[in-house]
């Protein structure tokens, strides 16, 4: 299995993991950091998760649709947490929101297709 069927996937799992990390040192710049643990925790997770999948699908492995699955699920929850502070004015939270959402479609895309 060729990773070229997996460049769109691919592709939005770095830049989410990318805007995750991001997403996480910026909450941790906030001035009520404990406020924003759930977030921080799950923007590390999302993005641990987007660069795992991203290389699993860079081998071509017939897990990859597996790994999409949950790598959709955990963008979905990163992208909840995100779009609460989002709605304070935090924009870190709402780029990593978005970012989310566009990997959790890709993954969620990738999952079924297999």
């Amino acid at each position: 299995m060729s990773h070229q069927q997996f460049k769109d996937c691919i592709d939005a799992c770095v830049a989410c993991a990318v805007t995750c990390s991001h997403c996480a040192t910026e909450c941790l710049k906030e001035e009520d950091v404990k406020m924003l643990s759930k977030c921080i925790q799950l923007d590390l997770e999302c993005a641990a998760i987007c660069r795992s999948a991203a290389e699993v699908m860079s081998l071509g492995s017939e897990y990859s649709h597996h790994l999409c699955r949950v790598c959709a699920d955990v963008c979905n929850a990163c992208a909840e947490e995100c779009e609460k502070h989002a709605q304070m004015g935090m924009e870190h939270c709402k780029e990593c929101a978005e970012a989310c959402r566009k990997c959790a479609a890709a993954c969620e895309k990738m999952a079924t297709a297999a």
